[in-house]
């Protein structure tokens, strides 16, 4: 049996995983939607569900399934044209929740690809699977220029939040629980830091080293 699934598709940050697995053999392909067919014009058009057929056409072959075998598929809507070729190949397939032994294997295939795009380890665990919205916005305001790069843009959300007017000042760190979102490291009681401030759907300070080089 064939079970298909995807993950990051409600992250702000980075395009999406898609998993494919043969459940007996443990087989396991996956790809990542490239960000540049999340940009304004091509998300409009919904160019990314034409690249997950391709991707999970190519996975089937090298797979060799035929039309006898089950294939699950998440009834998400980044499989909707997948859903549309399947059923005119008259492949034998199911929409349905898919869960393990792919949803675990997925998401964590999608964390580590996240973390390779900058996003500390601890981080991941502070915004939560499938990564808090306005939690990642901190983290890409902390290096703006450099990490708008790596968002969904054609988003509406990111339309709406994606440039909002920030104010930037120096003050003392009052809290010796704190990380530079830029670097990751601990900022220590009592040492000057630069906050960038903004306000998205309610108050938000990021904290930063007052001269940070960036991420090491």
């Amino acid at each position: 049996m064939i079970q298909i699934d995807d993950a990051g598709s409600g992250s702000l940050l980075g395009g999406t995983c898609i998993g494919v697995m043969r459940i007996e053999t443990r087989e396991y392909f996956y790809g990542i939607i490239p960000l540049e067919l999340y940009s304004p014009e091509n998300f409009k058009n919904k160019t990314y569900l034409d690249w997950v057929v391709g991707m999970v056409r190519f996975c089937l072959f090298d797979l060799k399934v035929d039309k006898h075998e089950k294939i699950c598929v998440c009834r998400g809507y980044m499989f909707d044209r997948l859903r549309q070729w399947l059923k005119e190949d008259s492949y034998n397939f199911e929409s349905m929740s898919v869960g393990e032994p792919l949803q675990t294997l997925v998401e964590n295939t999608f964390e580590a690809y996240a973390v390779s795009l900058g996003l500390p380890k601890g981080y991941v665990r502070y915004t939560k699977y499938p990564f808090h919205f306005h939690r990642l916005l901190k983290w890409v305001y902390a290096d703006h220029e450099t990490r708008k790069n790596l968002c969904k843009q054609g988003w509406n959300s990111w339309q709406k939040y994606g440039s909002l007017e920030r104010k930037t000042y120096t003050e003392i760190a009052e809290n010796s629980n704190c990380h530079c979102l830029k670097c990751g490291k601990r900022i220590f009681k009592g040492s000057p830091v630069r906050v960038v401030q903004y306000i998205s759907n309610r108050l938000n300070k990021v904290y930063l080293h007052e001269k940070c080089p960036g991420r090491p």
